[in-house]
C-alpha cells in the first residue's frame, strides 16, 4: 500500500474528489491485519465510474472499464492493476447476479461484502475503518463470519457457500462459525449446477490451501461437497496427499489434489473436468493421473519402474505414484516412494534406437506394416530394460522380419 504506484492511483483519485474519497479495501487489508503476503490492491472510492476514469487520465495513469456496469473500473500503475470500485448498495439479487446503485455511505458498501473481515477499510492515511464492528476481531481470531444474516447473504450470491469454505480453508482457526455452517447445509442445493468457471475458480483456490483439509471435512459433513460433486465419495486420499506433502516438504499440488479426490476411473475424470470447465491441459492430466495400467505398486523393481516411466511420462508416473502412496493401506516403507519417485527423476528415458528407415532396408516394404515391426521390435527392446547395443536391435529386427515372412 506505501508502494510509490499504489500512492499515484490514491493521489489521483483524491485529486479528483476529496481526501478520503478513496480507501484500500477487502484481502488487501485483511492479510495485513494477519500477518499475511498481499497478492493485489483493491480500492473502493465515493467517485462514479466516469469520475475513476476522469481522474486517472488526468493523471496519466491507464484506466480500463473492466466492470463500469457494476462500478469497476482497473487503473494501471507502474505496469501494476489496481481494481477500483465505486461504493454500492444492492438493489436486487437472485443468487447470480445483483443490480446495484452507488451510494456514498461506507457503511452501505461494507453491508453488501460477504464477511466481516472482507468489509475493513484503511484509508491512504493509514487509518483503519471497520463498519460491522468485528472485521479486525475476526481477522486477528482467524474467524469467518458473514455480514449480517449468512441466509442473506448467501441468497444474495449462492457461490458464498464456496467463498465461506474456501476462506475456512485459507483463514479460519479453531471452530467454524455455526450459523454460517447451517445457512450453508440448508442452502447447499442453490449452489449446484451454478457457473462452472466460479465454482472451478473457488474449488482450485480453496485446494491451495495449506491444508484444505478441515474445511473439506466440512464441506462433507454439511452435504455441499456433494452437492457440486457427487462423485467424490471419500476424502481419504487427498487426506494422505496433503499429509505426505506437508511431511515430505513436496510443493503443494493443487491439480494432484483434485486428482486425489476422484476415484482411478477415467470416465469419472473427464466428468469432473466437463463439470467444472477445467482446461484441456488438466483434464489430460486428471485422466492420465487416475489410469491403472500399469499398476502402480510401492515394490516395483527397478526394471519396471523404468518400463512404466517409458510408457507414461516422467509427470504421469510421478503423479500415479504420489497417489498410490497416498491411498495404500498396506504397510510400506516412505523409502520405498521415495526410492521410486528418485528413480524416475534421475533416469532419462532413451529414445527408441531404430528407424522406418532400417526396417524398410531389413526389406519390409513401405505401409502399415513398417510400423508393425518396428512396434514389435520396441516391445523387445523395452523387455531387455531399453538394451543399448544397436547391433542387437538390428539382429532381432532381421529375426522379426523373417518371422513375419515379409
Amino acid at each position: 500500500m506505501a508502494w510509490p504506484e499504489t500512492k499515484a492511483v490514491i493521489a489521483a483519485l483524491e485529486a479528483k474528489g476529496r481526501p478520503g474519497c478513496a480507501r484500500f479495501v477487502g484481502g488487501c487489508v485483511r492479510n495485513t491485519l494477519m500477518n499475511k503476503p498481499v497478492d493485489d490492491i483493491d480500492i473502493a472510492t465515493t467517485l462514479t465510474p466516469d469520475q475513476v476514469i476522469e481522474a486517472l487520465g488526468e493523471a496519466g495513469l491507464k484506466a480500463i472499464p473492466t466492470g463500469v456496469d457494476h462500478g469497476t473500473v482497473t487503473a494501471v500503475s507502474g505496469k501494476i492493476p489496481f481494481e477500483i470500485t465505486t461504493l454500492r448498495r444492492d438493489v436486487s439479487t437472485d443468487g447470480r447476479r445483483a443490480v446495484v446503485a452507488f451510494t456514498h455511505a461506507w457503511e452501505e458498501d461494507a453491508q453488501r461484502r460477504d464477511f466481516r473481515f472482507n468489509a475493513l477499510y484503511v484509508d491512504g492515511e493509514g487509518r483503519l475503518y471497520d463498519p460491522t464492528g468485528h472485521g479486525v476481531q475476526d481477522a486477528k481470531d482467524g474467524r469467518v463470519v458473514f455480514v449480517g444474516e449468512p441466509m442473506t447473504r448467501i441468497r444474495e450470491d449462492y457461490l458464498r457457500i464456496l467463498r465461506f469454505f474456501r476462506f475456512q480453508a485459507w483463514y479460519g482457526k479453531g471452530e467454524p462459525d455455526q450459523k454460517a455452517l447451517a445457512a450453508c447445509k440448508a442452502l447447499k442445493g442453490l449452489v449446484s449446477g451454478r457457473a462452472a468457471e466460479r465454482t472451478q475458480k473457488e474449488i482450485l483456490k480453496l485446494l491451495a490451501a495449506e491444508d484444505p483439509r478441515p474445511a473439506l471435512r466440512l464441506m462433507a459433513a454439511t452435504g455441499v461437497l456433494a452437492a457440486i460433486l457427487p462423485f467424490v465419495k471419500s476424502l481419504a486420499r487427498l487426506e494422505g496427499l496433503v499429509a505426505i506433502e506437508t511431511e515430505q516438504l513436496f510443493e503443494n499440488d493443487v491439480e494432484l489434489r483434485l486428482a486425489a479426490m476422484i476415484p482411478d476411473d477415467g470416465v469419472l475424470a473427464r466428468e469432473l473436468a466437463e463439470r467444472l470447465r477445467l482446461s484441456n491441459a488438466l483434464k489430460e492430466r486428471l485422466i492420465e493421473a487416475v489410469g491403472t495400467s500399469p499398476r502402480i505398486v510401492s515394490w516395483m523393481s527397478p526394471r519396471e519402474a523404468r518400463r512404466a516411466v517409458y510408457a507414461l511420462s516422467l509427470r504421469t508416473f510421478t503423479d500415479r505414484v504420489k497417489l498410490a502412496w497416498a491411498g495404500s493401506t498396506r504397510p510400506a516403507t516412505t523409502s520405498q516412494w521415495r526410492g521410486l519417485l528418485a528413480l524416475a527423476e534421475n533416469w532419462d528415458p532413451p529414445t527408441f534406437p531404430l528407424t522406418g528407415a532400417e526396417v524398410m532396408r531389413a526389406g519390409v516394404p513401405k505401409g502399415p506394416l513398417v510400423g508393425e515391426v518396428m512396434r514389435e521390435v520396441e516391445i523387445w527392446w523395452i523387455d531387455q530394460d531399453f538394451i543399448e547395443d544397436k547391433l542387437s536391435v538390428i539382429e532381432r529386427l532381421k529375426a522379426v522380419v523373417q518371422g513375419m515372412a515379409v
